[in-house]
């Protein structure tokens, strides 16, 4: 079980559902703490509707094959990253994803793969309001990343 816990930990893999002040820390150390409210109302929101998941690596397939519900997800915007959050039985999970480690591919016309190194999922875009909200993750990462070699 330690060795799970581990794992996790290492991709940034957690389960969120406890309020532990050091994962909170940490996560925050990696995306950044959550927009105040005049920020979110500026942006017109910082969070998704819910996405329903076509795909996902081992490790997340693993945790949301426990429990027979629709698998869905969300995400969040925080200012130096994302957070997609997931339930699998009766706890929440988080794949926290620093901008610099944020690939977002849009392989079929429906569909969005988001990928931090090993782990990825792959969620149903099947309205405008989710290109949309893609597009604003694209356009904050753009506004928040550092600087490249060439710059």
């Amino acid at each position: 079980m330690a060795l799970n816990i581990y794992i996790l930990t290492l991709n940034m893999l957690l389960n969120i559902s406890y309020n532990d002040i050091k994962q909170k820390k940490e996560i925050d150390k990696l995306v950044g703490k959550p927009f105040s409210i005049k920020e979110r109302l500026k942006m017109g929101g910082i969070g998704s509707e819910k996405l329903i998941i076509s795909s996902a690596s081992v490790n997340i397939k693993n945790l949301l094959l426990l429990d027979n519900n629709i698998n869905k997800c969300n995400i969040e915007l925080r200012p130096k990253g994302i957070i997609v959050y997931f339930r699998s039985l009766l706890e929440t999970y988080g794949l926290i994803i620093p901008y610099f480690k944020l690939k977002i591919y849009k392989g079929k016309a429906k569909e969005y793969s988001i990928y931090k190194d090993s782990l990825y999922i792959k969620v149903l875009a099947d309205k405008k309001s989710i290109h949309k909200f893609f597009k604003k993750i694209i356009k904050n990462r753009l506004e928040n990343s550092l600087p490249s070699i060439d710059e």
